[in-house]
């Protein structure tokens, strides 16, 4: 993979920084201090202040991340387990937020405003909680698994680390695809078909691994109902201590986790496709398939997930290992920023649809474009298509047999082998 940035003058100039993406587990114990000792009671909404406002701001302020680990610091980087408790500690402190926001939402100090705010809080802890789960569950170590799942509890998103591992890494960019959002398709309409969708695809995918094992699905080894009786078990004690007045908040804190999650999904790979190969099948997931961003702030409050091109290629890459790809399509801001674009169609469409067709040369076809839309934006972008295919053509007929060879020579990159029908459990 080709990289871009600077070399790194050590194994990890951002090696302290790590330690800020707790920040987001911690923002659910800051509301009632900052409320006491300020009387804003705006700071009950702490979380989605944190998010969407200000890790926007410092990307823009901060910029650009700008460095690579060093190809020759993987092993060293890999096995430090301090990047490993980084994440670790998330679960505990995120645990710990969702008990104080039960105990204040049984009670009676708070308004239904600040009770909604406190929600809001756990929710956006809730989905970067499955960021965690999302760099645990790609471990091949045991207790690493376990953990993803303890960190799925609190959204109740438990078939997300089947889903994600073994159906979303498979079909990436791809029509079959539930969670790779489509050029024309709006974030509300993507919402719906990727939460339903990944949810058939996750029971599908077990249980075939299942019968494949010879097990039924009611089976202590079924990966989605270890992860649901967690969930059972987290959200049953909460209201085993603190009463039935918790439940809809539970709920509402892990609706908006999932919307959270399922957002950035949506950013990930809009409107991008893999191309086919002869023989009909998709060519493995490329860096040119996923849609990246380095700000620096962002990469460290998500832990790289902003290098997503890396990480799909590279699955088993832990997060301060993953690199920065020039191949890869990139974001106008950060992953941050793209969640409050996403939210307004209009504003989303204007920024990231000409940047699918710059990605694919003004040729529309190339893109996964959303079905119902697929007429009018044939139609709509049809003629930069054909204009840009017409100068391509009469490009490789002047420039003769040479060009021919290089077409061929790109052709033979793109084939690379089929990506497996399932991945790692």
């Amino acid at each position: 993979m080709q990289t871009v940035g600077k070399p790194a003058v050590s194994s990890d100039p951002k090696r302290h920084l790590w330690v800020f993406g707790l920040i987001a587990p911690l923002s659910a114990l800051l509301p009632s201090q900052l409320v006491l000792q300020t009387g804003a009671r705006v700071f009950w909404w702490i979380g989605p202040i944190i998010v969407l406002i200000v890790i926007p701001v410092l990307d823009w302020v901060v910029g650009e991340d700008g460095t690579n680990p060093r190809d020759e610091d993987y092993e060293l980087l890999s096995n430090d387990r301090y990047y490993r408790w980084c994440t670790y500690l998330f679960l505990p402190v995120q645990l710990i937020g969702l008990l104080i926001a039960c105990y204040m939402w049984a009670g009676h100090e708070l308004s239904t405003l600040d009770k909604l705010g406190l929600a809001a809080t756990l929710g956006f802890v809730s989905g970067i909680g499955i960021n965690a789960a999302h760099e645990l569950g790609h471990r091949v170590e045991h207790a690493e698994r376990w953990l993803a799942k303890v960190a799925l509890a609190q959204s109740f998103y438990g078939h997300f680390f089947v889903e994600h591992n073994r159906g979303h890494h498979v079909r990436v960019a791809t029509p079959e695809d539930p969670a790779s959002g489509r050029l024309g398709e709006t974030l509300w309409e993507f919402l719906p078909r990727s939460v339903f969708g990944s949810f058939r695809s996750a029971i599908a995918l077990e249980r075939e691994r299942l019968q494949r094992k010879g097990l039924r699905w009611w089976s202590v080894q079924n990966h989605i109902l270890q992860a649901w009786s967690m969930s059972v078990l987290l959200f049953g004690t909460m209201i085993a201590i603190f009463g039935w007045t918790v439940l809809p908040w539970l709920i509402l804190q892990a609706v908006i986790g999932a919307s959270l999650l399922e957002t950035v999904n949506y950013i990930e790979h809009y409107g991008l496709l893999r191309a086919r190969r002869p023989n009909g099948k998709y060519a493995r997931c490329s860096p040119r398939d996923s849609w990246n961003s380095d700000r620096l702030v962002t990469n460290i409050f998500l832990f790289h997930l902003q290098r997503h091109s890396d990480h799909h290629a590279n699955p088993g890459r832990r997060y301060q290992t993953l690199r920065s790809s020039m191949q890869a399509p990139q974001l106008p801001a950060g992953y941050a920023t793209m969640i409050l674009f996403a939210a307004v169609p209009p504003l989303w469409r204007a920024i990231m649809d000409h940047r699918v067709l710059e990605h694919y040369d003004g040729d529309v076809t190339r893109a996964n474009i959303h079905p119902r839309k697929r007429r009018r934006l044939l139609e709509m972008y049809g003629t930069v298509a054909t204009l840009a295919g017409t100068q391509s053509n009469s490009a490789q007929s002047k420039s003769g047999p040479s060009s021919s060879a290089q077409s061929n020579s790109a052709e033979s990159h793109l084939a690379e082998p089929d990506v497996p029908e399932s991945g790692a459990a």
